[in-house]
């Protein structure tokens, strides 16, 4: 009898052991919605293709001993049709989804998680935003199941804002975005932050177009020549970046700097060229010739693929996920959340946290230029032979801004 006990009693100790590393072996599958058709669905390709092929990297070998499956699909970069997109990706097991393409589909997910993990105890779902950067999805509209990875729209002005207020040369300033939230946002912050730091910093225009429609920016850059703008600053990416980069070109339009949130993004390194050499400015996370693990990867990729790997965010997601699942010694997004909080870690740009307050990952940023590539910065955009060089780096404390998250935890 004794031995019986005994036997049971091992038994339920290996069980339990069992159950706390069941995640060695697992398949994790995660769901990546974004554009693949439309204006904007190079970039949506490239990023799948960077959470694919970073995924395999992970597979290899990780903390937790998962594997990762992507599950790729296309939200048309629309808030409705994300909806739906997240149905199917729950339907076919994804506890998991990564979304960065606009802010208004981040909202829905967030809006739909929301109201899904309340009424599915269980079967919770946490949603990893790579790049969707509007303030309010960490501010009032912040939530448990959303964490962010990108600096949001503020950070990025507080360092910009920062580095440009010291460069006598910046006197008059256009704003041109697209017509969403983080376009307004980049317009908002732009104008408070440098009236702050540059009182003397005229804004001589402020556009606000269509995302992802226009196709011809000749008459915008026509503005921009006739208000006398030294400087323009946007938060455009994509085909809308792309297309402004190469009107302003083609008007030779040489005499004004671009400040960009985005000029490594698909399509705006081909448009910038030669002739934008100089002139164009970038805050970011990352660059391309970050040295480290991101470094082999980023090599890696271009010779598979030959195109560039911009979305650092992807690395970080990975990092993210594998030590939180050895952490939690579980796969459950409910305890992996948990562990997610305040959860500091080495990436490629130093050390960063994701803060627990609003679930807004706190991180340096960096301010590079685009110029000929060579020398400590070899690694080019789009075979370009020119690259965005780091002209200064900024801790996480310099970007980090205040949050009025109330979170609600479950």
């Amino acid at each position: 009898m004794k031995f019986a006990i005994k036997a049971v009693a091992a038994s339920v100790i290996l069980a339990s052991a069992g159950a706390a590393f069941a995640q060695k072996g697992e398949t994790v599958k995660i769901a990546w919605l974004d554009p693949l058709s439309g204006l904007m669905a190079a970039v949506g390709t490239n990023q799948l293709k960077s959470f694919q092929f970073i995924s395999e990297e992970f597979n290899k070998k990780n903390a937790a001993g998962v594997k990762f499956e992507i599950i790729g699909i296309d939200n048309k970069l629309s808030p409705q049709e994300t909806t739906s997109a997240l149905r199917s990706a729950m339907d076919q097991g994804a506890r998991y989804v990564v979304q960065g393409n606009g802010s208004g589909p981040a909202l829905a997910i967030i809006d739909a998680l929301e109201k899904h993990n309340a009424r599915n105890p269980g079967k919770e779902v946490l949603f990893l935003n790579y790049a969707a950067v509007d303030p309010d999805l960490t501010n009032s509209k912040c939530s448990y199941w959303h964490f962010r990875l990108d600096a949001d729209t503020s950070m990025k002005m507080e360092a910009l804002t920062t580095y440009m207020k010291d460069l006598p040369e910046v006197k008059k300033v256009y704003l041109i975005n697209q017509n969403y939230s983080h376009g307004h946002q980049v317009s908002k912050f732009a104008k408070e932050m440098m009236q702050r730091k540059r009182p003397d910093v005229q804004f001589v225009g402020d556009d606000l177009h269509p995302l992802a429609q226009v196709r011809d920016f000749s008459p915008y850059i026509a503005k921009i020549k006739a208000s006398g703008a030294d400087s323009v600053i946007t938060g455009n990416w994509g085909s809308d970046l792309a297309l402004l980069i190469k009107a302003a070109n083609d008007a030779g339009l040489n005499n004004v700097n671009f400040y960009t949130y985005y000029g490594s993004v698909t399509g705006s390194p081909t448009a910038m060229g030669a002739a934008a050499a100089g002139r164009v400015y970038m805050v970011a996370y990352a660059h391309m010739n970050l040295p480290g693990e991101l470094n082999k990867i980023v090599v890696d990729y271009k010779k598979k693929f030959n195109d560039d790997m911009y979305t650092g965010a992807v690395y970080h997601a990975f990092t993210m996920l594998s030590e939180g699942f050895a952490k939690a010694k579980s796969t459950d997004p409910v305890k992996v959340a948990a562990v997610f909080e305040g959860m500091k870690f080495k990436s490629f740009n130093g050390e960063v946290e994701m803060r627990k307050t609003d679930h807004q990952l706190q991180q340096g940023l960096f301010i590079s230029k685009w110029e000929k590539a060579g020398g400590k910065y070899p690694i080019d955009s789009e075979n370009t032979g020119y690259t965005f060089v780091p002209v200064k780096y900024y801790e996480p404390y310099v970007a980090s801004t205040p949050t009025s998250c109330q979170m609600k935890r479950p």
